[in-house]
């Protein structure tokens, strides 16, 4: 029997792997022929601490200084923009993110394909970091066998029976006995709860999809910054030389492996079009993943108080990797282990007991 039974292997159930793999024996299943296939390998992976509920913001807060130290981030910066339409998004934006406001001129020169024409409002923070999203799962994948865990693909979870001491999990051609279950399993994690016989939580997966375009008129966009448009109808990051645009949709879907939809990206296109100077003349590829928010849109970890062999680490939201070290830490804590430096009011914030079902 393993002490923890990890359900998914995107960025979510590698983290808390890795940290649960210090307390017990650690097993990680995933579905897919691949790890990180889903939501994980479809992310814009930019560290912003101060993006999504409170809860979350203190979790993503904790993580920097371990992301920093596995030497995943690389300078990025944030900006946002506005027309004069968007002055009150504009005003909440650069609050909510702690940006500081910058003159048009300042905005263009970080991005100059911007529109002065268009351009009424811009707010900008250095501290915005790019994530290097493969070092950092295979650093947790690294530490999950070092520790003597093991993972595996091609493993989707068929059946959860309850016994005295822990589960019987049906895998794909074979059956595992574990302690405890850990639900990182995204936008099926309402589904694996159904399995194990508890109610669904109402994890509810959105799409969000990207168009990967040409550098715009050949430029060099490696130095520019991720740009949102005020309100979020838009953003753009460069990425290894092309630049990434999408509509920032959140369009309440079931969960399946996404694709982006032609209307949708065409809408944010056309969107991101209106506040620059380069028309958008070729898309070389496009796709779409899924963002699982909880009720209340913050993250989802700790044991379920119907069934504390049980765990829930849900409701990314588009966060997971921002997030991950402090939320694997949060989930340890939750969990008999070391302490996670978080207050019991975040605790609380992040338990699932939060939710009345």
């Amino acid at each position: 029997m393993v002490d923890f039974l990890i359900v998914g292997g995107g960025i979510a159930g590698l983290s808390a792997a890795a940290h649960l793999s210090d307390l017990g024996r650690v097993l990680l299943v995933e579905a897919e022929d691949r790890l990180g296939y889903h939501s994980s390998g479809r992310s814009a992976a930019l560290y912003e601490a101060e993006y999504g509920a409170p809860a979350t913001v203190a979790v993503s807060g904790a993580s920097g200084p371990d992301l920093a130290a596995l030497g995943v981030l690389s300078p990025r910066g944030l900006m946002v923009v506005g027309r004069v339409e968007d002055a009150d998004a504009f005003a909440r934006d650069a609050e909510a993110l702690k940006l500081t406001a910058i003159s048009s001129a300042e905005a263009v020169a970080k991005m100059p394909i911007l529109n002065p024409a268009k351009l009424a409002f811009a707010a900008y923070t250095e501290t915005a970091q790019n994530i290097d999203t493969d070092l950092l799962m295979q650093i947790y994948q690294r530490r999950i066998r070092h520790n003597g865990g093991e993972i595996r693909a091609n493993a989707p979870v068929r059946a959860l029976e309850r016994l005295a001491d822990g589960w019987r999990v049906t895998l794909a051609g074979e059956t595992v006995t574990a302690a405890r279950i850990v639900n990182a399993a995204g936008a099926w994690s309402d589904g694996i709860a159904r399995l194990a016989g508890l109610p669904a939580i109402g994890i509810t997966p959105c799409r969000r999809s990207i168009a990967q375009l040409p550098a715009p008129g050949g430029r060099d966009v490696s130095g520019w910054p991720m740009v949102v448009s005020a309100g979020e109808t838009w953003y753009a990051k460069p990425e290894a030389g092309k630049l990434l645009v999408s509509p920032a949709d959140e369009d309440p879907v079931e969960p399946h492996d996404a694709f982006s939809d032609d209307m949708v990206l065409a809408e944010g296109l056309a969107r991101y079009e209106e506040m620059v100077i380069e028309p958008v003349t070729r898309v070389e590829t496009s796709w779409a993943g899924l963002r699982s928010f909880s009720p209340d849109r913050a993250l989802v970890l700790g044991p379920d108080p119907l069934d504390p062999a049980f765990v829930w680490c849900a409701g990314q939201g588009g966060q997971g990797f921002l997030s991950a070290p402090g939320a694997a830490r949060v989930l340890a804590e939750s969990m008999g282990g070391p302490a996670s430096g978080q207050p019991q009011t975040v605790m609380r914030a992040l338990s699932p007991a939060r939710f009345a079902r």
